[in-house]
């Protein structure tokens, strides 16, 4: 029995479908970050980042989203392209991981989140997060996925952060310039596996509220005193 430790942002979304897809059997534990629970010492112990997601496999520990779904590819064989793609997988893979995600998270964050709002950061990450989708874009103008002809988990990877590109760029018309993204998104959206994942974050209710406590816990920094 695999416990996976949720909420309802991106990352923990992609290793929903990947459990969905693959029939593991699992137990979703879900961790509300904006009541900190993510700070306890029972959670930093199964991820000192105090991040989500993470699972317990029988006693192992894997962290970090992408590290999640290559540790459970290989454990089961699934959703992997052919071996002699294996370096590819883990460029594209490591491309989301390092890029995609951080790139869109910091957009989002300095846009709406932020105390302050500071242009030069808001233009950066604005751009940033656009180039990386558009090479996500350029990729899938040669074949139905990320790998070209099969359904992988860097395809799950992708999925978790494109469907909230319209709010992380502020701009409801933000999908027009990615329609191969588009067409992507929407075959995974309509596959039952995707559905189930879902409606993961709508069997629990998570604190919905921005005020103080969850902006300290999310963001203790902007709390911290500053250093003499």
């Amino acid at each position: 029995m695999i416990d996976f430790f949720f909420n309802a942002a991106p990352n923990p979304l992609k290793v929903g479908l990947f459990l969905e897809e693959s029939g593991l059997e699992y137990r979703a534990i879900p961790i509300d970050t904006k009541l900190g629970q993510q700070h306890t010492d029972g959670y930093r112990a199964i991820n000192p980042n105090s991040k989500v997601p993470a699972i317990d496999d029988d006693g192992t520990v894997v962290f970090d989203s992408n590290a999640i779904l290559l540790y459970l590819a290989e454990k089961i064989g699934k959703f992997l392209p052919p071996a002699d793609e294996r370096g590819a997988l883990l460029s594209w893979l490591m491309f989301v991981a390092s890029g995609v995600g951080p790139y869109s998270g910091q957009a989002v964050h300095f846009r709406n989140f932020a105390p302050e709002k500071i242009p030069y950061a808001i233009k950066r990450y604005d751009f940033e997060a656009r180039r990386h989708w558009q090479i996500v874009e350029d990729r899938l103008s040669h074949g139905p996925y990320m790998m070209g002809k099969a359904y992988t988990i860097v395809d799950m990877a992708v999925w978790g952060w494109a469907g909230r590109i319209p709010f992380m760029l502020s701009d409801e018309a933000a999908m027009d310039a990615y329609p191969n993204l588009t067409r992507l998104v929407a075959e995974l959206d309509a596959r039952p596996a995707a559905v189930r994942a879902l409606a993961l974050k709508d069997a629990h209710i998570f604190k919905a509220d921005f005020d103080e406590e969850a902006m300290r816990n999310l963001y203790p920094q902007i709390f911290a005193s500053d250093p003499d």
